[in-house]
C-alpha cells in the first residue's frame, strides 16, 4: 500500500536513480525465479529497498549459490531471504564466509550451519 511505498522512498531514495528495466524487474524476476513468493516481493523490498540496487551477477546470485553450495536448500534460502532479505546485502568475503568458517572451527557441523543459516 502507500505506507509501504513511503516506507521504501524514505528508505531507500535512490530507488528513483535505478533503472526499471535494466535493474529493477529484473532484480524481482530473479527473486521470483528462486523461489520468493509473489505476495513476499512487497514484504523483502519494504525490509530492505537497498536490495533492488545490488548487482545480480556480482552479489545477488554469487551469494545465493554460495548458500546453496554449503548445503542450504533453495526452499530455505527463498523463505531467508523472505525473512531476512538483507544477509544478501552482507560481504559474502568479508563476513559470511569468515563467519560460517569460525563456526566449522569452533566445531559446529556443515549441516548444523546451514540449518542455523536457514532458520
Amino acid at each position: 500500500g502507500d505506507d509501504q511505498i513511503a516506507k521504501v522512498i524514505t528508505k531507500f531514495p535512490q530507488l528513483f536513480c535505478c533503472s526499471i528495466e535494466g535493474k529493477l524487474k529484473p532484480t524481482v524476476q530473479w527473486l521470483l525465479d528462486i523461489g520468493v513468493g509473489e505476495a513476499q516481493i512487497a514484504k523483502v523490498i519494504a525490509k530492505s529497498p537497498s536490495l533492488l540496487s545490488f548487482s545480480l551477477e556480482g552479489k545477488l546470485k554469487p551469494t545465493v549459490q554460495w548458500l546453496l553450495d554449503i548445503g542450504v536448500g533453495e526452499a530455505q534460502v527463498a523463505k531467508m531471504i523472505a525473512t531476512f532479505p538483507s544477509l544478501l546485502g552482507c560481504s559474502l568475503e568479508g563476513k559470511l564466509k569468515p563467519t560460517v568458517q569460525w563456526l566449522l572451527d569452533i566445531g559446529v557441523g556443515e549441516a548444523q550451519v546451514a540449518k542455523m543459516i536457514a532458520t
